[in-house]
Order: C-alpha cells, then structure tokens, then sequence
C-alpha cells in the first residue's frame, strides 16, 4: 500500500511538472515565433464613429487581426457591435472582471478578413479603418495587427487578453536559453489596453521585481473629454515608449523592458494591479527576441520523455517486487 501511494504521488507530480502554469485571469489567446512584427492601436468616442489605424511596414503579410472592444456596466454586451470598413461585427465576451467596479467587460472578434486585403501588397505605413460602435456602453476598441516580414528578427510575439485582476496577476516568460540584453538588436516591449480608465484612476506594472509605473490607464485614445463611451487607453505600436515612473499624463502604456532584464535571466515576469478598483487591463502584447513561452512553466521544470518512462519504469518495478514478496 505504501508503494502504491508513493507510485501515485511520484505520477501526481510528474503530470503536475509536465502541465503546470499559474492561472492568472489576463491569459495568452495567441503566441507567433519567428519573424513577425506588430502592430497595434485603440479608439474611443462618444460619437460612436471614426477611424481606427494599422501601422505596418512595406513588404509585410498579415497573418491575423483581432478588434476588441470595452464595455462597461454591461455584463452580458447585449446591443454591442458594431462595423468595420462596413462590416458588421459581433464580439464575443472576454469575461467580467467581478473584482472592480462597473460589471467592466471586454470583448473580442477576428477581423483578418477584413483587415488583411487592405494591407497586403500595399505601400506600407498608416492605413486607416472606419469604425463604428452600435451600443454606449462600449468606451472603445483597439486593433491588433500580427504580420510576417523577412527583414524582422526572429522573436516571440504573445497576445494575452481577458480581464487583470484589480488585486494583481502575473505573466511569465520562460526561454530555453539564456537572455543577453546586451547583444546588439535585443528587444523586449509590452503594450497595454486599459478599459473605463480616465481621471487618475491608475494601474501598477512590475518587471522582474521593479516597478516601472504606477500611472497606467487614462484616456489617451478617446477623441474628447473625459466622459464614459471614450475611456480607453491602448498602448500603440507607433507611440514612444513611457518613460520609468512617468507621470499620468506621460505613460502611454507601451514600455520597453530591456533595462529590467539581467544578462542571464531565463524569465520575464510582469504583474500588474489596480489599486483604484475601477480599471480594466483586457489587453497585453508582448514581443521579445528569441522564442519563448508565454505563461508556461520553464522547460528546464517539465521532465524529458525518456526521464518521466525511467521514472514509471522504475516505479512499476518496485510494484512488482513488492507482491512478489508479498
């Protein structure tokens, strides 16, 4: 009996080893390695009309597009839709986060076919998209845009969306090898979408351990005063990073997050939290160098196949030569 137990902890463990991620409510939707770029941009209005952008180098071919939008005190985002380019769109939602305030609620729809005959074998640069919103609840939308291009390096771009915990959550990158943020051409940035966000209400973001803003959020993309039906902030691919400890007005929620990463390291760890309970980061793309894996444990902690049979083997042995005694 005692063999067997020890049999099932031992397999209980190895299946732990070998399937283990922390759960975090903000969790990855799509991961790309290899040579892809990014692109990504918000809009909010309460005309409910306008225009949102894709900036995308010549020569690139766009592999997907995702528009998402977010909404507030409407749990079930009934009457939420919308157009693009005059197409109709239906979201599909991402969850409530039930820890703020306001039923806060993002939701997300596929938009490559659309996005993707505009861009392909164009001159490169801005291309603008028509939008339109069909319910007041919805504060705005941001576009993201993954393409392939020969002349990018290769590097991991991860899509995380859903809803952060205002009391925190973590993101982790795990590489097989070692980072050199040193070595020339190394990248590491991190752009953010944040819903129902304006007038000091605020979000924290750490790196490996050290904050790098206590000033997230705000209403950077809506296109007048802060009102609800434009509280919406996407950290876009065409703007500067926020600087360390930048002000409200200063964080653009994109950061470059080289300096945060020390010569060796075999992980990135992001957290984020919302002390002011009223905010709603539905949205985090990240892209580095290298190829890693988004939220899943360091393969260094997952056993080789050939270990994890020698263990069973062995376990099943030690089974065996118990009854024969018996």
């Amino acid at each position: 009996m005692k063999i067997f137990k020890a049999a099932m902890t031992a397999a209980a463990l190895a299946a732990g080893l070998m399937s283990g991620s922390a759960h975090a409510s903000l969790t990855l939707f799509q991961q790309f390695n290899g040579n892809y770029g990014y692109s990504s941009a918000g809009f909010g209005s309460t005309s409910q009309a306008g225009t949102i952008s894709a900036y995308v180098p010549v020569g690139s071919t766009v592999v997907a597009a995702y528009l998402y939008t977010s909404t507030f005190s409407n749990p079930t985002l009934t009457n939420v839709g919308g157009t693009l380019q005059g197409n109709n769109l239906s979201f599909s939602s991402l969850g409530v986060n039930a820890s703020s305030c306001c039923s806060l609620t993002a939701g997300r729809t596929d938009v490559t076919s659309i996005v993707k005959p505009v861009i392909d074998g164009g001159a490169g640069g801005t291309y603008n998209f028509n939008i339109t919103e069909t319910d007041a609840t919805q504060d705005g939308e941001a576009l993201v845009v993954v393409y392939s291009n020969a002349a990018l390096a290769n590097g991991t771009i991860g899509i995380l969306d859903g809803f952060s915990s205002v009391n925190g959550d973590s993101t982790a990158l795990n590489f097989s090898q070692p980072l050199h943020p040193g070595d020339p051409g190394f990248f590491a940035e991190m752009a953010l979408g944040i819903g129902f966000s304006c007038c000091s209400q605020q979000s924290t973001v750490s790196v490996n351990g050290t904050t790098i803003t206590n000033s997230a959020g705000n209403n950077d993309d809506g296109d007048g005063p802060t009102e609800d039906g434009q509280l919406i902030t996407v950290g876009g691919s065409n703007d500067p990073y926020s600087p360390f400890l930048p002000s409200y007005a200063d964080d653009h929620e994109r950061y470059n997050l080289v300096p945060y990463i020390a010569d060796g390291d075999n992980a990135i760890t992001i957290h984020t939290n919302n002390p002011s309970n009223d905010d709603n980061i539905f949205l985090s793309i990240l892209r580095v160098s290298g190829e890693a894996g988004v939220n899943q444990p360091p393969p260094s902690s997952v056993p080789e196949p050939s270990s994890a049979a020698m263990m069973l083997l062995a376990l099943g042995a030690m089974a065996a030569a118990r009854r024969k005694k018996q």
